[in-house]
């Protein structure tokens, strides 16, 4: 069982002394937390054999727990060391769950309900973020760029609700997502080259379906020469390499100010002489902010939570009007229609494939209230083909 045994924590709690007297920072240090905890562990031993007390059956094992405890986040470490683990979450103290390759399972980790309070307080402890009872929900990214979530009681049933979601650093590019198998090279070629030319894209999926990751392999995509502006509630997008301003929301402090809302950071992007916009995710009245950059001739980029492309502009044609009740549809569809070149549907199969449905292209007109669009590639007996149609704006050529 994967659990901070007795030994374990006995060791860490002595070299927590020993950092605290000498005035040691252990946080991230994991080399010098491995010199402390090996030299208490022979110092364990020593008193072991003086007073024929037990001595530590798995001494590395006991070193790892403890170097955890020290530097990381406990007995969770090891899920956020391990790069196959997507995603960690925690529904209780024996409840503790990962995904891998898209498919979900409950691990044999044990926390105590105080190992969970301690959790919480070291992973926002980075974040300058809080969590009480007048604000119950938080949203931070950690320091490896993980996005996490917290809930807790009386909002929760019990026991606090941690999600961590991580993002794969090994799948950067869209050649990358054509070894993955979530993208053909033909449909990579095309959205490459629709991105280079300045095309707007939304990528739209549900939870899960790898909307930010292709989101960033698009971006990777762009010319190196275009300067990105990104808009996100916590950072989650990953674009080394490029130029690119990141620009994250601010929750309201405890006297219900400070807060800074998407709405607010699309404004402000806009004034930072953006070669394109991107908001990580659109889910309220920041799609009317969007639409109106991207309408005036800027490119844009975007995901969005749609069962399907032609759901992803439904939503886009129904978000703005959050924005007030001077805006209307009858000005929303037309924007729509007219600013975004390509949506990109991801999907997450049943045995954790996640792939690319279709690349769907609006033409620019609206159609019985809604907003004409066509297929360029479509899923043909499980794989991902052209239908022969070319976008009539924007978009990559097809070769």
């Amino acid at each position: 069982m994967l659990v901070m045994g007795q030994s374990g924590d006995s060791i860490a709690e002595r070299v927590r002394t020993r950092v605290r007297r000498e005035g040691v920072d252990l946080h991230g240090d994991h080399v010098a937390a491995e010199r402390l905890v090996r030299d208490e562990l022979r110092a364990h031993a020593e008193r072991a054999v003086r007073h024929g007390q037990p001595q530590v059956a798995d001494e590395d094992q006991t070193a790892r727990e403890a170097v955890a405890a020290l530097t990381g986040f406990g007995a969770i470490q090891p899920y956020l060391d391990d790069p196959d683990v997507e995603e960690i979450w925690l529904n209780g103290p024996s409840r503790v769950f990962i995904a891998k390759n898209g498919v979900s399972e409950l691990t044999n980790t044990v926390l105590t309900e105080d190992g969970v309070r301690d959790l919480i307080e070291r992973l926002l402890g980075s974040t300058g973020r809080r969590v009480d009872h007048s604000s119950p929900f938080v949203d931070a990214s950690l320091p490896d760029g993980s996005r996490l979530h917290v809930a807790i009681p009386d909002v929760t049933r019990r026991h606090p609700a941690i999600n961590i979601r991580k993002f794969s650093r090994r799948i950067r590019t869209l050649a990358h997502l054509v070894t993955t198998g979530s993208l053909t090279p033909q449909a990579a070629d095309f959205l490459r080259t629709a991105v280079r030319s300045g095309s707007s894209v939304v990528v739209s999926g549900g939870t899960q379906s790898g909307k930010t990751t292709m989101l960033s392999a698009l971006l990777g995509a762009a010319r190196p020469d275009e300067r990105i502006v990104t808009v996100e509630e916590t950072f989650e997008l990953d674009l080394p390499g490029q130029d690119v301003v990141g620009l994250q929301g601010r929750q309201p402090s405890l006297e219900g100010t400070g807060e800074i809302t998407l709405r607010r950071l699309v404004k402000e992007a806009l004034r930072m002489r953006p070669d394109r916009l991107v908001v990580g995710e659109v889910r309220e009245a920041e799609a009317l902010d969007l639409l109106i950059a991207m309408n005036s001739g800027l490119p844009g980029a975007s995901s969005v939570h749609a069962n399907s492309a032609r759901d992803a502009l439904v939503k886009l044609s129904t978000l703005p009007l959050l924005a007030g009740r001077n805006i209307d549809s009858a000005f929303v569809r037309p924007a729509v229609a007219s600013s975004i070149d390509l949506v990109v549907p991801c999907v997450l199969d049943p045995d954790g494939r996640r792939r690319v449905q279709e690349i769907l292209a609006p033409t620019g007109s609206g159609i019985d209230g809604g907003i004409e669009a066509s297929c360029v590639f479509e899923t043909r007996d499980g794989a991902l083909v052209p239908t022969g149609w070319h976008p009539v704006r924007g978009g990559g050529t097809i070769r």
